[in-house]
């Protein structure tokens, strides 16, 4: 897709079965942007990201937290504000990991990385991260062979599943089941004592079960309108709402600004992003991709 002065390629690729339960996808962003310039765009609230860049290094920054810039990589961890970031043209591999992912491959709560931005080869907590960073590109672009290492990578360190593993599918699943509009639904559809459900999400989810609520809700609207840029706002909400000055409301508080202000952005990445992940994933954005059903599984090599 050209927008502009950007040509934007996205390939997202389905992880393999036995890593299916812990990522959304693996997906290879291609960015070519005329000379001299960078392309400016804002990611949305998501789960947590492990993105590595061959060609230029973006910048990027959450709302009142100092930018990352001139990395190789940059972690994010569980996001409930917009992620601005900037860019010439690149080549960017992003991994998502869902909870289960954070709680299988990040020895750390991710409330403590919540709406923050890491390198993750200075970090030793992310330190598992290394080779990859270091091992994924050639000297010359190879998709195939990137992702192969990816996978490679996770199925090596897969491991054996943790305890809590069944719980944290459990509050996955009826978090992304939009009839649980309240807390005590929420812990009640996952089979979770309230005092647990908080641990919980706190250690693998990186908020308060309120505020993922209130961020699912949220994202609903924003996707919806997102896939029909021609429709109203009105038109995208959520049920859940009470009212226009609620959404306008969350609106702020998860992105930063207006709807209206928004709507009249330029979104020269995120657009064919989102447009891109609901054909292959089923979901426009990734916090409202469904958890993998079933047991998670562990491989050894």
């Amino acid at each position: 897709m050209v927008t502009g002065d950007c040509t934007v390629e996205v390939q997202f690729h389905v992880p393999p079965v036995a890593l299916r339960p812990f990522f959304t996808t693996f997906y290879l962003t291609t960015l070519t942007v005329a000379k001299g310039l960078r392309v400016t765009d804002r990611l949305q609230p998501e789960w947590a990201n492990l993105r590595l860049f061959d060609g230029d290094f973006p910048d990027s920054d959450v709302a009142g937290e100092a930018p990352m810039a001139d990395l190789p990589a940059i972690f994010t961890g569980p996001t409930s504000r917009a992620v601005r970031f900037a860019t010439g043209t690149t080549r960017i591999w992003g991994i998502g990991l869902l909870p289960l992912g954070w709680a299988r491959f990040v020895d750390a709560a991710a409330g403590d990385f919540a709406d923050k931005q890491a390198d993750p080869l200075a970090a030793s907590v992310l330190s598992p991260f290394v080779p990859l960073i270091k091992g994924l590109f050639g000297a010359h672009p190879d998709a195939a062979a990137e992702l192969a290492r990816i996978e490679d990578h996770f199925e090596r360190r897969l491991g054996e599943p943790g305890p809590d593993e069944p719980r944290i599918a459990a509050i996955h699943a009826a978090l992304v089941d939009p009839a649980n509009a309240s807390v005590a639904a929420l812990g009640e559809a996952a089979g979770v004592a309230p005092h647990t459900l908080e641990r919980l999400c706190n250690r693998y989810f990186g908020f308060t079960p309120r505020l993922l609520l209130r961020r699912q809700r949220f994202m609903r609207s924003l996707a919806q309108y997102m896939l029909d840029p021609t429709s109203l706002w009105i038109d995208a909400i959520d049920g859940q709402y009470h009212d226009q000055a609620q959404f306008v409301r969350d609106f702020h508080r998860f992105m930063g600004m207006s709807p209206t202000d928004y709507a009249a952005m330029p979104k020269p990445v995120l657009s064919e992003v989102m447009r891109a992940r609901h054909q292959a994933a089923g979901a426009a954005v990734q916090a409202l991709h469904l958890p993998t059903a079933g047991q998670a599984t562990s491989v050894d090599h």
